[in-house]
């Protein structure tokens, strides 16, 4: 087994310079996944008018602070398919550690509905994070993707703000020209997911907490804040 399933966060897992997802306009990458139950998924089998992908896991505060926003958005758009892509536990601790099976990940990944009342589709990486790596390897990245398997927008880091405003704007035939801008989570929703996640987990965090906020509350949105933002219409084919 890879390194994939680290033990103990550090920022150096991530390339927080360089974000490598599929950009806007390229093709959404297809897996044969599994859901929570163990069922067979594609990826991109989805009814919708767009799919709305959001990476996450449950030991990541960010994703966990989005998601009552983004449950929100599910029920505001109706039309629209939304799902998660269950990757690595971005803040392993004593009780929620790294996955050393595919079993034990998606056992994981079903606590989010058995416990924390997830609604979303819940589709299980595999164990080495294949589609993780093809989607950016980011802990809590987002993609709306249309019927015809392309990304139509993209955040490297959700903002469910900005995931409406883009999806208000495809709905209307627009490119969706949204900046997602980092936004962290409360303190409070921090500690509820560290004490989860258990011991370890939260002192990993505060190690690496000067490099996040530089990297992606600072740099990040700096850039974002002076660069154009590619956009494509809704139904670009690519």
């Amino acid at each position: 087994m890879s390194d994939y399933n680290y033990h103990e966060f550090s920022t150096g897992d991530y390339d927080l310079d360089n974000f490598r997802g599929p950009k806007v306009g390229q093709k959404a990458p297809d897996f044969e996944l599994q859901d929570v139950n163990g069922a067979p998924r594609r990826l991109l089998d989805f009814d919708g008018e767009f799919l709305v992908l959001e990476l996450g896991s449950i030991t990541c505060p960010l994703f966990q602070g989005r998601r009552k926003s983004m449950g929100n958005l599910k029920d505001k758009f109706p039309q629209i398919d939304f799902a998660i892509l269950y990757v690595r536990e971005a803040h392993p601790g004593k009780s929620i550690g790294a996955h050393k099976s595919y079993e034990e990940k998606q056992g994981v990944a079903q606590r989010l509905c058995t416990e924390d009342g997830e609604q979303r589709t819940i589709l299980v990486d595999d164990l080495e994070g294949t589609a993780h790596g093809a989607y950016g390897g980011y802990p809590n990245a987002v993609f709306i993707i249309n019927k015809k398997g392309c990304v139509v927008f993209n955040a490297d880091w959700n903002n469910p703000e900005a995931t409406a405003k883009a999806l208000k704007l495809l709905l209307k035939g627009k490119p969706a020209n949204v900046k997602s801008y980092f936004k962290p989570v409360p303190p409070p929703m921090v500690a509820r997911t560290m004490s989860r996640s258990g011991k370890g987990s939260f002192l990993d965090f505060i190690k690496g907490l000067p490099v996040l906020i530089w990297k992606n509350l600072i740099r990040r949105n700096f850039l974002l804040f002076i660069n154009r933002r590619n956009a494509v219409g809704p139904n670009v084919d690519c």
